[in-house]
């Protein structure tokens, strides 16, 4: 089987041999252990030894370590190596303000920044000069500003999105007080066009924000942007009565390197699209990219004396070692190397359903997506150990470079020893999860698993 090549090539060795035989009794001291907050008090009013802080963190780099290698259930990429940028930690870096116009705080890496935007610019198809965005701190703040730079557009407008939207999209909506529709999702999880018409023909009085999902958090369903596109036309809503932000965390970088995928372009009327950088790409800290076009961030925009620039962000202060992950991150796997990676996560995720559906487990994987979707592990302590996200009935792997075809054979024999205890060898029948997933996918003894996959 395909492998995943990688800096962390000795972690993944010590995982074959080792990780995966960790005791019942070493998790639950592992466990004890880090819930002892007296440990990590601080008390001493002269300060702490070097010795006793560094085993702490070398005790915690340890933990970590044996965590992430059972990390499956969150988009996050663990196979990165920023080493060569370690002699930037010595400083503070803080890119306060417009990226393209500097700042009057030197110590900023706001070249990097705009490298990094013109990058993904140049990804979804706008010109340098139509572009702005910026640096943020993750996909939530992607969507704070993407959806605020449509209200500022469109102030009485009604924000429509999926039932299966980012739990963001909601808390968005209660921060701005905007009148939020929540709209059906098909099984897949993307967006039902059919109910969206339904719902913009009934507040057609009033101008539509609509968030649409570049792959859903739990099910990866993409939502059809042509579709909708074509939608809002045929209710009559007129280009300058409707924005539509673009929430990629983590599929917006992914897509554009598959053939046949969803195309997400500016050169469609869109108004902004915004990634987690940690997800994908992988980065030490929570980051991410918001592009929108120029002509909206006049609205937005306040020019700043003190920092010497214009304020258009969310937050003021902004990390500046973010946007150097992000680039290096960029300048070394190229074009190709994404590329490639996205299509080992795809090869993985098939690979998995396969694994799954052949052991009898009910499971689900959208096209295009890395996201594999199956019924919920009835032992809140195995989903724990596999770092799995679960919702209800079910519960998902999110195939990430860092996952290893060892990794998925040794989480899929453990499921079917453990799911062996669970249903008392076949004397009670697994959950239905047939309207989370769709009949075919169902292993319920009503349903039972369509061979057809």
């Amino acid at each position: 089987m395909e492998s995943v090549e990688g800096n962390n090539s000795a972690v993944k060795v010590a995982f074959i041999h080792d990780a995966n035989k960790l005791s019942r009794e070493e998790e639950r001291h592992e466990n004890v252990d880090e819930n002892n907050s007296d440990r990590f008090a601080i008390t001493q009013c002269i300060g702490e030894t070097d010795t006793h802080s560094d085993a702490l963190i070398t005790r915690y780099a340890h933990t970590l370590t044996n965590y992430s290698l059972r990390n499956l259930g969150y988009p996050v990429n663990q196979d990165f190596n920023y080493e060569a940028l370690a002699p930037l930690l010595q400083f503070h870096l803080n890119n306060a303000g417009d990226p393209f116009l500097g700042s009057g705080f030197s110590l900023n890496s706001m070249k990097f920044e705009v490298s990094v935007l013109d990058w993904f610019a140049k990804l979804w198809e706008i010109e340098k000069n139509e572009y702005w965005g910026y640096v943020t701190t993750g996909g939530t703040e992607g969507n704070l500003h993407g959806i605020l730079v449509g209200r500022e557009q469109l102030p009485d407008g009604i924000l429509y999105t999926s039932e299966d939207s980012h739990y963001s999209i909601f808390k968005i909506a209660r921060m701005y007080r905007m009148q939020c529709v929540k709209v059906a999702s098909l099984i897949s999880g993307e967006i039902d066009c059919a109910q969206l018409e339904t719902s913009l023909l009934a507040n057609k009085n009033k101008p539509a924000i609509i968030n649409l999902n570049i792959g859903t958090t739990l099910k990866g369903g993409i939502d059809d942007l042509d579709l909708v596109i074509k939608t809002i036309d045929k209710c009559g809503f007129t280009n300058d009565q409707f924005y539509i932000h673009c929430d990629g965390a983590l599929f917006g970088i992914m897509l554009p390197f598959m053939k046949q995928a969803l195309r997400i372009s500016f050169k469609k009327p869109i108004g902004s699209v915004t990634i987690s950088g940690h997800k994908f790409l992988g980065c030490p800290s929570p980051c991410g990219v918001l592009i929108t076009r120029l002509k909206y961030i006049n609205a937005l925009s306040r020019d700043v004396d003190i920092i010497s620039s214009r304020d258009a962000t969310i937050t003021g202060s902004r990390c500046g070692h973010a946007p150097v992950f992000l680039w290096y991150a960029l300048k070394k796997k190229g074009l190709t190397g994404l590329e490639n990676e996205v299509h080992n996560c795809i090869f993985k995720a098939r690979y998995l359903l396969n694994q799954l559906r052949g052991a009898g487990i009910g499971a689900m994987l959208n096209e295009y997506s890395n996201i594999v979707v199956f019924e919920r592990p009835l032992d809140d302590n195995f989903t724990r150990k596999w770092t799995l996200a679960s919702d209800k009935n079910i519960a998902h792997v999110v195939v990430m470079k860092h996952v290893t075809i060892e990794m998925l054979d040794t989480f899929v024999r453990e499921f079917v020893q453990e799911r062996y205890v669970w249903y008392k060898d076949g004397q009670v029948q697994p959950l239905c999860i047939a309207k989370d997933v769709g009949s075919k996918n169902c292993a319920c003894s009503i349903h039972k698993l369509s061979s057809n996959y």
